[in-house]
């Protein structure tokens, strides 16, 4: 028994070690710019078939990096949305759009790599349905979000709802990564803490939903 709980938590380790080797390299060079025996190297490990071993395809490898990081925002969420309870404010239903998000990134500390390689992967048609499929399966709050912003905008047609979701999943996503890549290269930053950044983001979310929305005639 001890002997296979060692090689548990061996296995556990290498696992660890390479997602943690593929999420920087992805981030910092693209998915299809990394091989498989890169992120082998860079994990420290000696056999160039440990990807491959441990993980399958590098589309397995990119569906648990996703669903890790999943599993965390939702936990946020969560908890967020259990404070809120059945706030009839816009800016709560939004503020549990953003503040998992930032507040997940901000406890993986400096530098992270999260915001870049979700950006990577979500730019990509197949990659994104593996991490849309991913978060989906581990963010059951994302219905109910999507209720309450239902809620505080019952006169919002419904392809502008969708259209406006989208704009707010590609404004969280490409505002982290910026101010992720900003943090990690020791450049300026337009807010001083990710508590503030996720003040503006959701300032400007807000405004976005409450639009106005123009018909052609």
């Amino acid at each position: 028994m001890a002997g296979r709980t060692k090689r548990d938590e061996q296995v556990s380790a290498t696992r660890e070690a390479l997602l943690g080797a593929a999420e920087r390299l992805f981030a910092e060079h693209g998915v299809h710019a990394v091989a498989n025996r890169q992120i082998s190297e860079a994990a420290g490990q000696g056999n160039n078939a440990a990807v491959s071993y441990h993980f399958g395809t590098k589309v397995d490898l990119v569906r648990a990096l996703a669903r890790r990081h999943a599993e965390g925002i939702e936990a946020g969420r969560l908890r967020m949305l259990a404070d809120i309870g059945d706030s009839a404010e816009l800016r709560d239903w939004v503020a549990c759009a953003v503040r998992p998000v930032t507040e997940y990134v901000e406890s993986l500390g400096t530098p992270s790599w999260y915001g870049r390689f979700i950006a990577q992967v979500t730019a990509d048609p197949a990659l994104r349905a593996v991490t849309t499929e991913e978060f989906a399966a581990a963010s059951p709050s994302m219905r109910k979000l999507q209720e309450g912003l239902d809620r505080c905008l019952p006169d919002l047609p419904a392809e502008v709802h969708a259209e406006r979701a989208s704009m707010t999943r590609h404004l969280i996503t490409q505002m982290t990564m910026e101010r992720e890549r900003a943090l990690a290269d020791n450049a300026p930053t337009s807010r001083a803490s990710w508590r503030e950044a996720a003040n503006g983001l959701i300032d400007a979310v807000v405004a976005l939903w409450q639009a106005p929305v123009t018909r052609e005639s």
